[in-house]
């Protein structure tokens, strides 16, 4: 392996305060009950918009109605708030400088707005350990659709079988098989391991230092 494509929410960064923390003000702002913070763990995973949806409908708008009002709520409190208690998981920092040791190129590819994604990147991890970091934006089809794999690739320079996926949710996998490149599942994110296995990851680890046998 030449290059690895990296999900961010719950496989590098645990940002579940901070997602939790903007949909729940969103809410409030909106005059809705609050969620649960287990609840947004959930809904995470698709997208901004979907995350929102499923929140309004958990929150007593059904048929999300006001989402298009949610979503302007939601992006001004997330832009706001996109690194709030935001740190990389135990083991993500050793296991990167170990990637970079290897020659190993590095990128990122979220279903978290560009913008926030690449602020999240850069705050946490700084500007030049990551060759690529690409959220989503308009005219990229989002995850599982392969598009953002295929515009990572492009700019790496890299063929499918020169490059990983690791991620930590179903979509995550999803996004690998139809991309058609390897993937490695983690189990400490935002989703367990059994539903990474239904979902088909044949690689699964535990802790960030096991990627290192696999490159």
């Amino acid at each position: 392996m030449k290059a690895c494509i990296f999900d961010l929410d719950g496989t590098l960064t645990d940002t579940l305060e901070s997602l939790t923390y903007s949909v729940r003000a969103t809410l409030r702002e909106m005059g809705l009950a609050e969620i649960t913070a287990d609840e947004c763990r959930q809904f995470v995973g698709n997208g901004a918009r979907r995350l929102m949806e499923c929140a309004l409908a958990a929150a007593g708008d059904k048929d999300a109605g006001r989402i298009d009002e949610g979503m302007e709520i939601y992006g001004r409190i997330f832009d706001a708030n996109c690194t709030y208690h935001v740190t990389p998981y135990e083991g993500i920092p050793q296991m990167i400088s170990g990637l970079r040791k290897k020659g190993i190129q590095l990128a990122v590819l979220s279903n978290k707005p560009h913008e926030q994604t690449v602020k999240v990147v850069r705050e946490i991890f700084g500007e030049d350990i990551f060759d690529c970091v690409l959220g989503q934006k308009e005219g990229i089809k989002r995850k599982p659709d392969p598009e953002g794999v295929y515009n990572v690739l492009d700019i790496l320079h890299r063929g499918k079988d020169e490059c990983l996926y690791v991620g930590d949710s179903e979509v995550d996998v999803k996004t690998a098989l139809n991309a058609k490149i390897a993937c490695v599942g983690v189990a400490w994110g935002f989703r367990s391991r059994e539903v990474l296995a239904e979902a088909g990851a044949e690689h699964i680890i535990d802790l960030p230092e096991e990627l290192l046998q696999y490159v």
